[in-house]
């Protein structure tokens, strides 16, 4: 099993599940995960996405044993395999719906990708980060020094990456990698909460905001008007600002929950 898949209200719980091996990334991980999302997208249902390890650790990443095979691999080749964890990365980028991580214990080298990929973490006090690449010998892959490169400077991101040492969510959280810090064994129960208050927003708008999110840090400032004008333009012709708006004046809360696939 690679992948549980399970719902709770309106949020879909995705749990990485390879317990034995601290929840190394599978083979069979990399069809699941774009393919789960993917389907957690097309549900009108679906608000929000919890992704998590199974048991108390996130992800170790990648799988030394598969990974010490490659060398016999053509570049082609090995370039085949990497991509299919980027198409991972590519999934919780792309999803319009909200992914939040839940990190217990550890994630360590792709296992840090894939939480940094996450709109959101979630982390337990106890847990760590490491770029654990260059303990074996390799440099970093999944996105890790784009995401890391969003809240750190050049130097500090050589230093994480060149030492491989152990980073304690306490400090990404000082950071702003992590958006909540709490106490060990409910970081799913807090990640749950977070997904619950967003899938009761509105769908259509979540998607907007992260589309807008993920496109600040890359774009200038005329690029960036440019896309928020496009995107309110979209909001204002919306089902679901019709219903907020409605719902200030008439001061109520607004149920965008109603509003769901009629879009």
């Amino acid at each position: 099993m690679s992948l549980l898949v399970r719902t709770e209200g309106a949020v879909r719980v995705l749990v990485n599940s390879n317990p034995q091996a601290r929840n190394a990334i599978t083979p069979a991980l990399y069809d699941a995960l774009p393919r789960a999302l993917e389907e957690a997208a097309a549900d009108p249902a679906v608000g929000a996405i919890v992704f998590t390890g199974d048991g108390d650790f996130f992800c170790a990443g990648g799988d030394l044993r598969q990974l010490a095979t490659r060398r016999d691999l053509s570049v082609p080749e090995r370039l085949e395999k990497i991509g299919r964890l980027h198409a991972q990365i590519r999934a919780i980028q792309a999803c319009p719906k909200p992914v939040i991580a839940a990190v217990e214990g550890g994630a360590a080298g792709a296992g840090m990708s894939l939480a940094l990929a996450c709109d959101m973490v979630v982390a337990a006090e106890n847990a760590f980060f490491t770029m654990a690449y260059v303990k074996v010998g390799l440099s970093p892959d999944g996105g890790a020094t784009a995401h890391l490169a969003e809240f750190l400077s050049r130097q500090q991101m050589m230093e994480l990456c060149l030492l491989g040492e152990r980073i304690p969510a306490e400090r990404l959280h000082a950071l702003g990698a992590v958006n909540r810090l709490v106490e060990k064994g409910t970081a799913l129960a807090e990640a749950l909460q977070l997904a619950e208050r967003i899938a009761g927003g509105p769908a259509n708008a979540a998607a907007r905001i992260k589309r807008l999110c993920a496109h600040a840090g890359h774009a200038s400032l005329d690029q960036q008007l440019d896309l928020e004008a496009q995107l309110m333009a979209e909001s204002q012709g919306d089902d679901e600002a019709q219903e907020g708006i409605a719902a200030f004046f008439e001061k109520r809360a607004p149920d965008f929950a109603a509003l769901r696939g009629t879009q």
